[in-house]
């Protein structure tokens, strides 16, 4: 039985990990530095922010939805908890404060998209503008250090050699995988992306699994940005900008459908993986960080492209 899954695996993400494979091959050719382990250990130092970014937008794609506002409440949940261990507050309430900020974030998105007939896009990327203003108009566009040894050690240590943001993205990973493949509340986001309409008929309510789940990227989200602040020894006000396309990216190259009800954790591991060595080859091959935009663009174009061919015939499917 488990070989037979492996199996289904590879088969659905045989064009994610063919991807990946050449990928992999073209930037060792192209530098040698790429394929040490030191390399490869940073790469997936690197990964895990967006990782732990991407877990939820899974979630949030399955049900047909999308947040825009991660990029901000990576700034907001930073900002608080950087400003409180400025002022000596323990690193415990400062971490604590850092996640109601974005669980907070992510309450207010999925009231008003659940309560409303706004779309989630309009929503997120307003409240992202709101975060994000909020941010530098408190901050006065300054940089806030981190003294505290344990802020520090939250994003930049290390247990042995791993280190401590790649266990937490592991621990996303597990975390995410159970809800969407375990849980009632995974079979209701895959019904409510699927049939909204259905769904609400068959019993599930709706709204309030929309409101858990932009909780749950506001979370994410916050944890993201606490151990990018750390990792960066301070806090500043234009942390986590383009963190949601780097986790869009990663979710639709990964498989999940931007129409909802479809996806998966796995193909989120690969689709992040990829964006990942991209992000990192271009970097060795030092090219200008603008190329990286541009990379981005072409292969979020493409893999919502295939994702909306992949849409077409399955729906010829259903037809026949």
């Amino acid at each position: 039985m488990k070989l037979e899954k492996i199996k289904k695996w590879f088969i659905q993400y045989a064009g994610q990990l063919a991807f990946l494979c050449v990928l992999l091959i073209v930037m060792s050719i192209a530098s040698d530095k790429f394929r040490t382990s030191a390399n490869l250990i940073n790469v997936t130092r690197q990964v895990s922010i967006n990782m732990i970014v991407a877990c939820a937008m899974t979630m949030v794609l399955i049900i047909g939805g999308i947040d825009l506002s991660v990029s901000a409440v990576i700034a907001v949940s930073g900002m608080v908890s950087a400003y409180l261990s400025f002022s000596g507050v323990p690193f415990a309430v400062c971490l604590l404060a850092g996640l109601a900020a974005g669980a907070a974030a992510g309450l207010i998105n999925g009231l008003i998209i659940a309560n409303t007939k706004l779309s989630p896009f309009i929503v997120t990327y307003a409240t992202q503008s709101i975060m994000r203003g909020m941010v530098y108009v408190i901050t006065g566009a300054g940089t806030i250090r981190l003294t505290s040894d344990a802020y520090l050690n939250f994003g930049g240590g290390s247990l042995g050699a791993v280190p401590l943001p790649v266990i937490y993205m592991v621990l996303i990973i597990v975390i995410t995988s159970l809800l969407l493949s375990r849980t009632k509340l995974g079979r209701h986001l895959y019904a409510i992306g699927g049939n909204p309409k259905a769904a609400k008929y068959a019993g599930i309510n709706n709204r309030k699994d929309t409101v858990l789940i932009y909780v749950i990227s506001g979370l994410c989200a916050a944890l993201a940005g606490m151990v990018l602040t750390s990792r960066n020894s301070s806090m500043q006000p234009a942390v986590g900008t383009g963190a949601e396309m780097d986790a869009i990216a990663a979710v639709v190259l990964g498989g999940t459908s931007m129409a909802g009800g479809r996806g998966a954790i796995g193909g989120t591991i690969l689709g992040t993986f990829i964006i990942g060595f991209i992000n990192n080859g271009l970097n060795m091959l030092r090219m200008d960080s603008f190329y990286q935009y541009i990379a981005k663009g072409i292969v979020i174009l493409i893999a919502v492209y295939l994702d909306d061919v992949k849409n077409a015939r399955l729906e010829k499917g259903k037809g026949n």
